[in-house]
């Protein structure tokens, strides 16, 4: 994890409502549940950062409960699934998954191609229903962005891009690195951590 800068909510909420609308016309658009995600973890975790995450720190992100847009296959169960394993069971089940989860599939495909733009986290799960059976101390958790980390990880352009630039809520000292020397200093100048 490289450690860019602190970022204001009222930034956070700017970025995000450039690229995703409240107001956008598109089939299950859910961008006021992101906001609602949003202004949570600023309640309950203040202090967002924009940092950077290496492709295997991405695909460790824990996702929350995601029924698949109404879908006929749930694609996180209660107890969470990382990115690496969500796009690992889309790549095994991708014919079953798409006849069952129509609306899901067509906002991966939609982002598979699409440009890439902010994806929030935060360093510990919210105090919400779907957060509620998440294991503890598995940060970063997800705020808004699982239809475009999963697309872009299931097209490999996460792979090659090495990494995304990420906006994230809370305390980043468990995730910075603990080692002494270089990965303690790391934490707070920006190092890279892979």
């Amino acid at each position: 994890m490289e450690i860019l800068a602190p970022v204001a909510f009222d930034e956070v909420r700017a970025d995000f409502d450039r690229d995703h609308p409240v107001a956008r016309d598109h089939e299950a658009n859910t961008n006021q549940d992101a906001v609602d995600a949003l202004a949570l973890a600023d309640r309950t975790f203040g202090g967002w950062s924009k940092v950077r995450l290496g492709h295997d720190e991405l695909r460790t992100v824990m996702l929350p409960w995601h029924l698949s847009e109404g879908g006929g296959r749930e694609l996180v169960p209660r107890s969470g699934r990382t990115i690496g394993q969500a796009a690992d069971l889309l790549r095994a089940h991708a014919a079953e998954f798409a006849a069952a989860n129509p609306v899901c599939q067509a906002k991966l495909d939609r982002f598979r191609t699409g440009p890439f733009t902010s994806v929030y986290l935060s360093t510990r799960a919210l105090p919400h229903d779907d957060y509620a059976d998440l294991p503890a101390d598995t940060a970063p958790y997800h705020l808004d962005g699982l239809h475009r980390l999963l697309a872009w990880e299931l097209s490999g352009r996460l792979a090659k891009a090495g990494g995304l630039t990420v906006l994230i809520a809370g305390d980043l000292t468990p995730l910075a690195p603990t080692a002494a020397g270089d990965g303690a200093s790391q934490a707070t100048t920006g190092g890279q951590r892979t």
